[in-house]
């Protein structure tokens, strides 16, 4: 599936500030489910949104904080779509 480039930059650039033994999984979940939700909504591409909301909804609670930390170093506005409220 087609990605935004932007958003896409900003998705590898926080896989890159994960974890080693973390950011092959990551990546692979989220961006199988970030391509679910881009689907389900009956889009052409994956957009910040469906990034965010496969983050929250597929990170374990234990990364949670360390997942809201790199959200917001990599420039993702979690906030805006009713997360970390």
């Amino acid at each position: 599936m087609k990605w935004n480039n932007e958003v896409e930059a900003k998705f590898k650039s926080m896989i890159e500030k994960i974890p080693v033994f973390h950011r092959r999984i990551t990546e692979s979940v989220v961006t199988k489910k970030a391509e679910e939700n881009a689907l389900a909504r009956k889009a052409g591409e994956v957009d910040e949104e469906d990034i965010i909301n496969a983050f929250f909804s597929d990170v374990p609670s234990p990364f949670y904080s360390m997942m809201v930390r790199l959200l917001e170093k990599s420039g993702f506005d979690y906030k805006k779509y009713g997360f970390g409220k």
